[in-house]
């Protein structure tokens, strides 16, 4: 692999005037020139990225609540597709990543490319809490914390990358919910071990009349299940996402089945392995960042059109087992939607004297969503060693861009991790509710002993 250097003149180019667009704007824009949550509104001059009209609002005809989500555009045509063999007519439009998977499997991935569906959208009261933002949220204690802000997107118009990287973590997931999921890390050979995982989560930061000052530094609740296989089940993970982690740093617990006791889990941070991932993702590595930011430089580079994974409904389909979608080196390509759009670009840069695995992040951002897509990661030699893609959809039962399906893919070792497969099991229930109560050690020791 070779070492990237740095943008070619007219993606630079593009990048700063998009930067540059972005910084005259006010918060008189939003829901004028500018969506509701900060992206232009307008197409592009080419036409293949399509004017923002509200996104999805509303579910499809015959869709329950508890369903797997039907593909509102099941019946769009295939536009083109990008191989090894003509990547270079699409360079502009890749990240050094897809380049890297292009000709790294050559023979065997590819990016179908689909028309571009602006579906991401989000309830009245986050665009109307986002539009209060501008103005009142801030950055605190050397950027590594926000207050002034409250429910919503705390900075929709931008001018740092630790702004976008807010976006991202701040960004709307509905109220909270449970889901189960599979995760599985391939041998080079396609050779697996399902996982299966069971998440409940509670957004503390999206609770009616909150806000970043109110919450008490937890913006979120977390906890996950292994219930399969044998070996792992009952082993489980709790978790206290603080807002500001630097001033008080993520508070983890782990319950052990062997031990039958509650550890603090203080690890459970920065670049140490994710649960049951055989270390092919670090722990804020999950939803594609998370955690606390304090250990890179963050640098704003503007403004990029790219060929992102978008609308992934067919990844998320109930008409396809996992077995399916695994394959060895990555999934299997021919179920991917990837789309036109623009995004954000954010470059992360490991501070001197700070530790990760990662010495350089290059994260691409939805300017719809502000959920991060796809993201280059570099090891300390400066090789681009994983490439992450966040397969989203929207999920219009509480009307949120969210990834259905991560997948971290390893360039070095031909290997990777994909997580989120629910393709046969029961969805995403945003109708359940957890509260700050059950997310306590004595309430995950009597739930461990059950």
């Amino acid at each position: 692999m070779k070492r990237n250097t740095g943008f070619n003149l007219i993606t630079a180019t593009a990048l700063a005037a998009g930067l540059a667009t972005a910084a005259a704007q006010s918060a008189s824009d939003l829901g004028g020139k500018l969506t509701p949550l900060g992206a232009e509104k307008a197409g592009n001059t080419a036409g293949t990225i399509p004017v923002w009209e509200g996104g999805i609002t509303q579910p499809p005809a015959g869709y329950k609540l508890g369903d797997h989500h039907p593909d509102p555009f099941a019946g769009d045509k295939l536009s083109a597709t990008i191989t090894s063999a003509n990547a270079d007519q699409y360079a502009a439009n890749l990240s050094e990543g897809h380049k890297a998977l292009l000709a790294r499997y050559a023979d065997t991935y590819k990016m179908p490319v689909y028309p571009t569906r602006r579906s991401a959208s989000a309830p009245q009261d986050i665009y109307d809490a986002t539009k209060a933002n501008v103005g009142s949220a801030k950055l605190v204690d050397g950027d590594n914390g926000v207050s002034g802000a409250s429910r919503g997107i705390p900075f929709p118009l931008p001018k740092t990358g630790q702004e976008v990287i807010w976006n991202h973590l701040l960004r709307y997931r509905g109220m909270g919910g449970l889901r189960k999921v599979g995760q599985v890390a391939p041998t080079r050979s396609g050779n697996y071990t399902l996982v299966q995982l069971e998440e409940q989560f509670l957004w503390n930061y999206h609770q009616t009349g909150a806000n970043a000052d109110s919450i008490k530094n937890v913006l979120a609740y977390f906890e996950q299940k292994v219930t399969s296989p044998a070996r792992l089940a009952g082993t489980i993970l709790m978790v206290h996402e603080t807002l500001d982690q630097v001033k008080d740093p993520r508070r983890a617990w782990v319950y052990n089945t062997g031990q039958r006791r509650v550890r603090r889990a203080p690890n459970v941070a920065y670049d140490n392995p994710g649960t049951a991932s055989d270390s092919m993702r670090t722990s804020d590595q999950l939803d594609m960042f998370n955690g606390a930011i304090d250990r890179y430089d963050w640098q704003l580079i503007g403004k990029q059109e790219l060929y992102v994974p978008y609308n992934s409904y067919k990844l998320h389909s109930d008409q396809l087992k996992v077995e399916d979608i695994v394959t060895p080196m990555h999934i299997n390509q021919e179920h991917t939607r990837y789309e036109l759009h623009r995004v954000w670009v954010v470059e992360a840069t490991l501070k001197e004297g700070k530790r990760h695995i990662y010495a350089k992040r290059r994260f691409y951002v939805d300017e719809d969503s502000w959920g991060v897509l796809v993201v280059d990661q570099y090891d300390n030699q400066g090789r681009l060693w994983r490439v992450s893609e966040g397969h989203g959809i929207n999920y219009y039962d509480i009307l949120s861009f969210w990834s259905t399906l991560e997948v971290h893919m390893d360039l070095l070792s031909g290997r990777y991790l994909a997580h989120g497969l629910d393709n046969e099991n029961k969805m995403y229930d945003f109708s359940y509710r957890s509260k700050a109560g059950d997310y306590t050690p004595a309430a995950l020791r009597r739930r461990g002993r059950r």
